[in-house]
């Protein structure tokens, strides 16, 4: 495999998207793996682009099957990666970023230890709530246990490689596009990438 597994973990409201969003733009080989989960569609999500939308009992037989990287059960829905789906676009030397939480992180590190993890954090607890507030898409119950379980999502940030405080956006993007160009470079994918090369340089 000649391509590079990222994992972006950040708690709710803390920008991840939009950050993940804005790289896309100008890293033609980075492909997005698009999640699995049973929670409801949201307005003007599509179904494929932004979740595979499924019900409870698909998303239980495919944990039976094995099919899912990583899985796990958020806020009473289910969230799952799709191996097959990720294994096919490293072997296409196409970078591949994973948005998911904590728990899915260590699942998916125990299996590609060489995967590059990064968490972003919000510039406060205050700055968290204002932004779940402004984005109205949970009920305020939703918001208070959203910034509730943001605390515990922190407390695992020194399981990641790298952390970028999500204050000034353009500061947090820029530090992401270096770390996935530098991430690209490593010595081991450059050895895969440019086998040919290499022989000939040695020859």
């Amino acid at each position: 495999m000649s391509g590079s597994l990222f994992i972006v973990t950040a708690a709710s409201g803390t920008g991840k998207t939009s950050l993940v969003s804005a790289l896309m733009q100008d890293h033609p080989t980075l492909s997005v793996s698009v999640s699995h989960t049973t929670r409801p569609q949201r307005p003007g999500e599509v179904d494929g682009v932004n979740y595979h939308f499924v019900e409870r009992s698909q998303f239980k037989t495919r944990i039976a099957n094995q099919d899912f990287l990583e899985y796990a059960e958020v806020f009473g829905n289910y969230y799952g990666t799709s191996r097959q789906g990720v294994d096919r676009l490293l072997m296409a030397d196409r970078d591949v970023l994973l948005e998911i939480d904590w728990q899915g992180a260590a699942q998916v590190r125990n299996i590609y230890p060489d995967a590059v993890s990064i968490f972003i954090l919000p510039p406060s607890l205050l700055a968290l709530r204002e932004r779940l507030i402004t984005r109205a898409q949970d009920a305020d119950s939703v918001v208070e246990q959203r910034l509730q379980s943001a605390v515990a999502d922190i407390r695992h940030h020194d399981a990641f490689d790298y952390i970028i405080i999500n204050d000034d956006f353009q500061q947090a993007l820029l530090d992401l596009r270096h770390i996935t160009a530098t991430a690209r470079l490593r010595r081991k994918l450059q050895i895969n990438r440019h086998a040919h090369l290499l022989k000939n340089l040695l020859d």
